[in-house]
């Protein structure tokens, strides 16, 4: 097995270069594919509400990242969607709780696609009449999310854990919180974020490092000196309150169970959260079995967790007839699994599927330049995942299940059919 990691985090390997400007730029030629995957990435997302920038205060409203993430389509020459449709490339974008990324994936013209792309988002161009027009356009979206169970979930769950910490809020916002964004709230976001050095441009596919260098040297992007500092929420360890319930349009109740932990980063650390949650109620484990055998969820159900700044959490998710009963096998398992620890087979074949699943991202060209970009954007290198997975033992997941998953640090949603 040990050889076999080796194999692929060579495999993972790409080549990187750091600009003069503070621009990071990884690339993983992919001979023999036809197509090319590009993100243009910033450490600026959602939860960034608060900072100082050149000493000046910033407090931003709900949503403007994802705001900035709309506007960057549009400048003096037009609309950015339009000259990658002309080229033939597919394009889009999109805004995390920690971050915002701008890509494309084409087969032809790469050199002038990486051109519009560094352009749109090096030339900010901010009006009060095209935001204006955008907080229309990005009202109905917010709707739309509103309308949304696994999302509406999924916020409850956050609402419920957390008492001061940005997660709280909507990534898009609300209609009244964007309607307050000016142009020079905008203009300090990208002074603060969209410095290259707090980004990173990562390509996979048929493409060199050459060509990609070269798109850079015409995009001629300036080193900005300046610095950031993020303000923190000061987020105490108790939860806010241990249940939420609401009604809505769905076809049967949903289900949310959410735990707080200690806000610890680190990618083994990320790695065994991962594998915990696999190991609780992944497809292979007798709880799940129960659970889908006993027809009390649906095949959806499953766990997950996030981990950001000053926050650390897991939630496990679905749809069930009867959420309190699932609810309480949820923690009935996790509790036998702290007492009893975890069964060794049932850990290997987690840590195998794990495995085949960064395996299998290698293989796409949108996978590769996303598992670049996400590296950088997390702090760590490309293939240190796999190195931390290839180290991580039964014993760790053990220890950590000692002092995590604690039920009273855990909240419950429910989603009633109305």
């Amino acid at each position: 097995m040990a050889e076999t990691f080796d194999a692929v985090r060579r495999a993972v390997g790409c080549q990187s270069a750091v600009l003069e400007s503070g621009l990071t730029v990884l690339v993983r030629p992919m001979p023999g594919y036809s197509s090319t995957y590009a993100i243009y990435g910033t450490r600026f997302g959602s939860i960034d509400l608060d900072f100082e920038v050149d000493g000046k205060t910033v407090h931003l409203p709900a949503g403007t990242a994802h705001f900035l993430e709309h506007k960057m389509f549009e400048s003096e020459e037009g609309d950015a969607f339009a000259r990658f449709a002309k080229t033939g490339a597919s394009a889009n974008a999109y805004t995390s709780f920690d971050k915002t990324c701008y890509l494309f994936s084409a087969t032809d013209k790469v050199d002038e696609n990486l051109d519009i792309l560094l352009s749109m988002v090096n030339e900010p161009y901010f009006t009060e009449a095209t935001i204006q027009k955008e907080q229309g356009i990005i009202g109905q979206e917010i709707k739309m999310y509103d309308d949304s169970p696994d999302w509406r979930v999924m916020t409850a769950i956050f609402g419920c854990l957390y008492q001061n910490h940005p997660i709280r809020h909507d990534i898009a916002g609300t209609v009244e919180s964007i309607a307050s964004i000016t142009p020079d709230m905008l203009y300090d976001s990208c002074r603060a974020f969209y410095n290259p050095g707090n980004m990173v441009l990562a390509v996979a596919g048929n493409v060199t490092m050459e060509q990609v260098l070269a798109a850079c040297e015409r995009a001629k992007l300036p080193a900005r000196p300046g610095s950031v500092r993020r303000i923190e929420a000061d987020e105490p360890a108790a939860i806010a309150r241990p249940e939420a319930r609401f009604s809505m349009q769905v076809a049967k109740p949903c289900l949310g169970v959410g735990f707080k932990e200690a806000p610890v980063r680190g990618v083994k650390f990320e790695v065994i959260c991962d594998m915990l949650t696999e190991v609780i109620c992944g497809g292979m484990t007798p709880l799940y079995r129960t659970l889908y055998d006993q027809n009390l969820v649906n095949p959806g159900f499953d766990g997950e967790f996030l981990a950001l700044d000053g926050l650390c959490c897991f939630m496990f998710t679905g749809e069930t007839d009867q959420p309190e009963k699932v609810r309480d096998m949820l923690l009935a398992e996790i509790e036998r699994l702290r007492t009893e620890g975890v069964d060794e087979e049932l850990f290997t074949l987690c840590k195998n599927q794990l495995y085949g699943e960064m395996v299998q991202d290698l293989e796409s060209t949108e996978s590769a330049a996303s598992l670049l970009a996400g590296s950088f954007l997390r702090g760590c290198r490309p293939g240190e995942e796999l190195e931390a997975l290839a180290s991580v033992t039964k014993q760790d997941l053990d220890d950590a299940l000692q002092t995590m998953l604690r039920p009273e640090r855990s909240a419950t949603v429910v989603v009633d059919p109305t």
